[in-house]
């Protein structure tokens, strides 16, 4: 009698996306690594941007994929911040080396399905229309280094990175500070200086206080606390209204606070690289706070990144206004 073969499991059985990103990140945090810090402040700085992109399409990644590429370019000593797909490799008339392993990104699509009640019925409006509701779907996408390829043309490739020295780490060149002081201007939010040691936020002031500029170590630890706290400050119920900010007791250990600090780290984070500050901003108190959630809620991972994507975008919303009309 012949044997049964068992039903192959599913896609999404088979590997659970959520899941397998967050246990990487925790991994890495629990070895003292914090993939939205050290893979780029650390090592060596290059005059590319520390945004990873892909070669092909010019596009940069956003969200949880800059801090899986940072992490892989870490981890395997990637110097460049460009990758690409095994058919895009193909494609530009190159190919991957023979043995390379692959690194692990997310595609995110949404789309729209019937919205339902527990029996199954659909909602409707108002008008008797169906009420539809958004999902994402996930899915895996493969990237390779253009290091781990051979054969691609210089236009993939790029200019050769210039290694910048302490100086250009530490000051910032007058466009990059004219982009931060755009920035804060624009925010709407005040901002304060006194002769004290921490830097905050005041959600009931709008207002962020912040030590005096000589009190920091460097021009860039200056300007990386600030955009912190201006990331804070997107919460406000002003703009994008998050509960970290408008509803929460904001003390150390308020694990909804503790979310927020996260947002703020990811989102100076995308915006120092954006920008190009390669600043400090210390808070590692917090890190036992943010294992436990990551430990206890698979996508709330992808929850801070959405967030601080957000408030990244909100704050730089007015260069980018500035250079469309510049290229009008």
């Amino acid at each position: 009698m012949p044997t049964k073969r068992k039903p192959r499991k599913s896609q999404t059985n088979q590997v659970d996306l959520y899941q397998q990103v967050t246990d990487k990140i925790v991994a890495s945090i629990e070895l003292g690594v914090l993939p939205w810090r050290k893979p780029w402040r650390d090592s060596k700085r290059f005059a590319e941007s520390p945004i990873p992109s892909n070669a092909s399409t010019g596009r940069h990644y956003n969200g949880i994929n800059i801090m899986l590429l940072w992490l892989s370019a870490e981890e395997q000593g990637f110097n460049s911040n460009r990758w690409l797909t095994w058919k895009q490799a193909q494609a530009a008339g190159g190919n991957v080396r023979k043995g390379e392993k692959a690194t692990v990104a997310v595609f995110f699509k949404p789309f729209e399905v019937e919205s339902t009640d527990k029996a199954g019925q659909p909602h409707t409006n108002a008008q008797g229309d169906t009420v539809m509701e958004q999902r994402i779907m996930l899915r895996s996408i493969m990237l390779f280094n253009i290091e781990q390829c051979e054969g691609l043309p210089e236009k993939i490739i790029g200019a050769a990175p210039e290694i910048l020295d302490d100086e250009s780490v530490d000051t910032l060149s007058a466009p990059v500070f004219n982009d931060i002081v755009t920035i804060a201007g624009e925010s709407g939010v005040r901002v304060s200086y006194s002769e004290q040691n921490r830097a905050y936020y005041n959600s009931m002031k709008d207002q962020i206080v912040l030590p005096l500029r000589k009190q920091f170590f460097t021009e860039a630890d200056f300007c990386s606390t600030l955009l912190h706290e201006l990331v804070h400050a997107t919460g406000h119920h002003s703009r994008l209204d998050r509960e970290g900010i408008t509803s929460t007791s904001r003390t150390f250990g308020d694990p909804v606070y503790a979310f927020e600090e996260l947002i703020a780290e990811l989102g100076s984070a995308f915006l120092c690289a954006h920008l190009g500050v390669y600043g400090e901003v210390q808070h590692d108190s917090y890190i036992d706070h943010w294992l436990k959630i990551l430990k206890s809620d698979k996508k709330a991972l992808f929850r801070a990144c959405r967030m601080a994507r957000e408030a990244s975008e909100h704050l730089l919303k007015p260069l980018h206004e500035a250079a469309e009309e510049d290229a009008a």
